[in-house]
């Protein structure tokens, strides 16, 4: 639908030249959003696709191990959109504290990634100093994510006291210049308000919402992870999944330059239902992915765990180690040693028998300090990652 802008246009000074930032309209849209039945059963579409995501979850024997790669496969893709070049492989090696050679900036901004989101995540579920979504939790995951390497000198967990803008060198030739510092807070104020608003659908307010955070572009660096974080956020807040499970990083690097225009189609013409139905596009494919993925886990676990039972003696110990490796592709034998309180020759013989079987490979090439990969878990996660 056309509306015409969806902000207005403010003459600015900054830098010495004067510039028209946008500063958007408060959310939800106006007119309201048209819901023709295409789009309703649209939008129906996206919900039962969560809902089998969440089927699926449960069938896992424990979703945690799931998730614990899942989220990372996640932080690698969002922070590829924003020109890091580390892989899943490089980020669980950085967490054993054994990467030689891997990019550290970008390893470390990956790493972030996965600290921000674990960080909003569970302060947003615990009882005693859970926190809503809101803008003050907003700030903390941006002070996460920002915490180390790349950015930590741009303000992390403030809201921007400068202008900043999108494209060009300055700017006076930006293609995109957000909003004034002074207005930033009152709009995120406004955006606040609409994430506790009971009659938007949690979909619809997921898209909408992302749209008007780019939009506002609050911080100083960091805006594009902070907006896709923002989308599972509030997926964990409205109950949609029981499990962080959906996340749209791959979706949006695959149509980025759709996902471009759209975001200008929204400011420039008010259409927000063309974007609407290019997210839930993302959220079917997106979900339908994860489901997959997760067969294909099971099928992997179930195919390797009855390879296993046939070692003879050293099948409790290997079955032992390759539990650890459902949890975590990556181990050490320092590290089964930890989790399972196996002595190092009993742990050590476990991952030579799952060596033997094809299920890890050493990965470091060195006789001390080695490091193993479950490789068929990180092949499934890479190809559907396609990282």
């Amino acid at each position: 639908m056309y509306r015409g802008a969806s902000g207005i246009f403010l003459d600015t000074l900054t830098g010495g030249e004067t510039v028209r930032a946008f500063l958007p309209l408060e959310l939800p849209p106006d007119p309201p959003l048209e819901w023709t039945p295409k789009r309703q059963k649209h939008l129906e579409g996206a919900l039962l696709a969560c809902g089998r995501l969440d089927g699926v979850s449960a069938l896992l024997p424990d979703p945690e191990r799931f998730l614990y790669a899942y989220v990372r496969r996640e932080a690698v893709l969002s922070s590829q959109i924003e020109g890091t070049q580390s892989s899943l492989s490089d980020l669980l090696l950085f967490e054993l504290e054994e990467a030689p050679g891997v990019p550290f900036e970008d390893v470390v901004e990956v790493s972030n990634y996965v600290s921000a989101l674990e960080h909003g995540l569970a302060r947003m579920g615990h009882q005693e100093s859970g926190l809503p979504l809101s803008n003050r939790l907003i700030r903390e995951v941006h002070g996460r994510l920002l915490s180390r390497g790349r950015g930590a000198d741009k303000q992390p967990g403030e809201f921007r006291r400068s202008q900043n803008w999108i494209g060009g060198t300055r700017p006076g030739n930006a293609r995109f210049v957000p909003p004034p510092p002074h207005l930033v807070a009152d709009g995120m104020a406004a955006l606040e308000r609409f994430l506790h608003n009971p009659d938007i659908p949690a979909l619809v307010k997921a898209g909408l919402a992302h749209v008007q955070f780019e939009t506002i572009h609050p911080f100083l660096d960091g805006n594009g992870r902070t907006g896709r974080l923002l989308i599972a956020l509030i997926l964990q807040q409205e109950g949609v999944l029981r499990q962080p499970l959906l996340y749209l990083s791959l979706y949006l690097k695959e149509h980025r330059n759709e996902y471009y225009r759209l975001l200008d189609v929204v400011r420039q013409e008010g259409d927000w239902e063309a974007w609407l139905d290019f997210f839930l596009d993302g959220v079917i494919q997106t979900a339908d992915g994860a489901v997959d993925t997760a067969h294909r886990l099971l099928d992997l676990f179930d195919r390797d765990e009855k390879r296993l039972a046939e070692s003879g003696r050293a099948a409790g110990s290997a079955q032992r180690a390759f539990a650890v490796l459902r949890r975590r592709p990556l181990v050490t034998i320092d590290g089964l040693v930890k989790d399972t309180g196996m002595t190092f020759p009993t742990a050590s013989r476990a991952i030579e028998a799952l060596k033997q079987r094809d299920i890890v490979r050493e990965l470091t090439g060195k006789r001390r300090n080695r490091v193993f990969a479950y490789d068929g878990y990180l092949s499934i996660l890479n190809e559907s990652g396609r990282t």
